[in-house]
C-alpha cells in the first residue's frame, strides 16, 4: 500500500496536490511519501519479530540521507556496498555495528575504513579478499568480523541483469568450495568468523527460490558448527520483489512466515537486507510532457526526464506505470513515452497503451522509488533531479536540483590549452 491517490481527478503525495510540488520546485523531480516509506519497513520489521534478527536496509536501493534517517530511526541497519555509502549511513546517524559490507570490489582503503568504523561484519566474495582484509586488520591491530558470501547456485528467476546467486554470476563463493574456505579463513591470525551470508537476486515475485537456497545454507551452517566454528548470524540478503506491472509477490508477512518455518532450529541472530519492497512504491517520478509528435504512424510522447534520470528501462526493458496527473476524459492510444537524451534506448515506455497526453501536462512514473535516483547520472550534460519528500501535507526538499555550475565542479583546463 502506498499513499498516492487521487482527489477530485488530481494525484496527490499523502495531503498534498503534487501539481503543487511541482510548481515549487519545478520538473523532472523524485517525490516520496514518508508515510509509505515508515509503514513499509514497519511491516517489513514486525514480520519477523518472533526471531532475534536485524534490518540492514540495502542502501544502493535508495541512499538519500533523509531517507535513511526514516529506516536508522526506526532501528534499522544498513547494508552497503562502498566506502561511499558507508559515509552516507554513518553520515545519516546508522549504529556502526548493525552495518554490514557486501559487494565483490571492496578496494584497500574502503576495508581500513569500515574496519576504522567498527561494523559488524564483512561479507566476503572471494578467497584474495580474504587475505585482504587479513593483512589489513593486522596492519591496524584489529580483528574483522567476516561471513562468508556463499553463492547456493539458485535460480532466482528474474531478470538476468539483477540475478546474483548462480554459478555464473559474479558474486559470492560456490557453495562446494565454502567449507574450504571457511576452514581456510579460521586459520587466519585477524579474523573472526562470525556468519553466513547468501543474496541470490533482486525483484524476485516467488518464495521458492529464498527456500532452495536456505535449505542449502542450513547444510553448510551444520558442517561448519559440527568443526567447531561458530556461526552467529545468517544473512539471508534481500530480493524480495514489488508489484510493478502484473506480478503478484508474497507479502512480507508471508515471506517472512516461510522463511521462519525453515529456521526455529538454527540458533542464530538473522539479517535481512531489503531495499526495494521497502522503498520502490514509495516513490514516483514526475515529469513533464514537452512534445508530441507522429513519425510512420507511431506516436511519441517526449518528456523531460531521461534515461540519465531513470535508467532501470533503458538497461532491464523494466516496466514502470504512467498516470497522468490529471485524470480527465480522453482516448487511450499506443505510444512511446521517450526522454530528451540522445539515445534510442532512451524511453519510459514503448508501445504503451495510455492516455492521449498533451504538451505541457504532468505524468507520473510509479515505483521509482528504488534504484531511481541511486542510479541516475549527468549523462548528456543534464543536471540531476531533486528529491523531494511529502510528510503530511508538508513537503521537503531533500536533495536540491543541480545547476549548470555543477556540471563542471571539479573540471580543470591545463594552463597549456589557456
Amino acid at each position: 500500500m502506498n499513499y498516492f491517490h487521487y482527489v477530485d481527478n488530481k494525484l496527490w503525495c499523502e495531503n498534498i496536490p503534487v501539481a503543487e510540488v511541482a510548481k515549487a520546485v519545478g520538473t523532472p523531480f523524485y517525490l516520496y511519501s514518508h508515510r509509505t516509506l515508515e509503514r513499509h519497513f514497519k511491516v517489513f520489521d514486525s514480520a519477523f519479530d518472533d526471531i532475534p534478527h536485524i534490518i540492514c536496509f540495502s542502501a544502493k536501493a535508495n541512499s538519500n540521507a533523509a531517507i535513511l534517517k526514516i529506516f536508522i530511526n526506526e532501528g534499522s541497519g544498513m547494508d552497503i556496498v562502498s566506502g561511499g555509502e558507508l559515509y552516507r549511513v554513518l553520515k545519516a546517524g546508522a549504529d556502526s555495528r548493525k552495518i554490514v559490507y557486501s559487494g565483490v570490489g571492496k578496494r584497500e582503503e574502503e576495508i581500513r575504513y569500515a574496519l576504522e568504523s567498527d561494523i559488524l561484519m564483512f561479507n566476503v566474495e572471494s578467497s584474495q579478499e580474504l587475505e585482504v582484509i587479513n593483512a589489513c586488520a593486522g596492519k591496524m591491530d584489529r580483528v574483522a568480523r567476516i561471513s562468508l558470501r556463499v553463492n547456493p547456485d539458485v535460480d532466482p528467476m528474474t531478470h538476468p541483469h539483477i540475478s546474483t546467486g548462480m554459478k555464473e554470476n559474479k558474486f559470492g563463493i560456490n557453495i562446494e568450495k565454502s567449507l574450504d574456505e571457511y576452514r581456510h579463513a579460521r586459520k587466519l591470525d585477524h579474523i573472526e568468523i562470525i556468519g553466513v551470508d547468501c543474496h541470490i537476486g533482486s525483484q524476485i515475485t516467488e518464495i521458492s527460490p529464498f527456500i532452495d537456497a536456505l535449505d542449502r545454507l542450513k547444510e553448510l551452517i551444520s558442517s561448519l558448527r559440527n568443526e567447531g566454528i561458530s556461526i552467529k548470524y545468517l544473512d539471508l540478503g534481500g530480493g524480495l520483489g514489488i508489484t510493478y506491472d502484473n506480478e503478484t509477490p508474497p507479502h512480507p508477512q508471508d515471506y517472512a512466515k516461510a522463511i521462519m518455518d525453515r529456521i526455529r532450529d538454527i540458533d542464530c541472530t538473522f539479517i535481512f537486507e531489503p531495499g526495494r519492497v521497502i522503498v520502490g512504491n514509495a516513490g514516483i517520478l514526475i515529469s513533464e510532457v514537452l512534445y508530441t509528435k507522429t513519425n510512420a504512424d507511431k506516436r511519441f510522447v517526449v518528456v523531460d526526464a531521461g534515461m540519465n534520470d531513470l535508467a532501470r528501462p533503458s538497461l532491464y526493458d523494466s516496466y514502470h506505470k504512467i498516470q497522468p496527473v490529471e485524470l480527465k476524459e480522453r482516448a487511450d492510444i499506443l505510444s512511446d513515452v521517450v526522454g530528451p537524451i540522445c539515445e534510442s534506448s532512451d524511453y519510459i515506455a514503448r508501445g504503451r497503451v495510455i492516455p492521449e497526453l498533451e504538451r505541457g501536462e504532468l505524468i507520473a512514473v510509479m515505483s521509482a522509488g528504488a534504484y531511481g535516483f541511486s542510479m541516475s547520472s549527468n549523462y548528456n550534460s543534464r543536471p540531476r533531479s531533486p528529491e523531494v519528500l511529502v510528510r503530511g501535507g508538508e513537503f521537503y526538499v531533500i536533495r536540491s536540483g543541480e545547476n549548470q555550475a555543477d556540471l563542471t565542479r571539479g573540471e580543470n583546463i591545463p594552463d597549456f590549452l589557456q
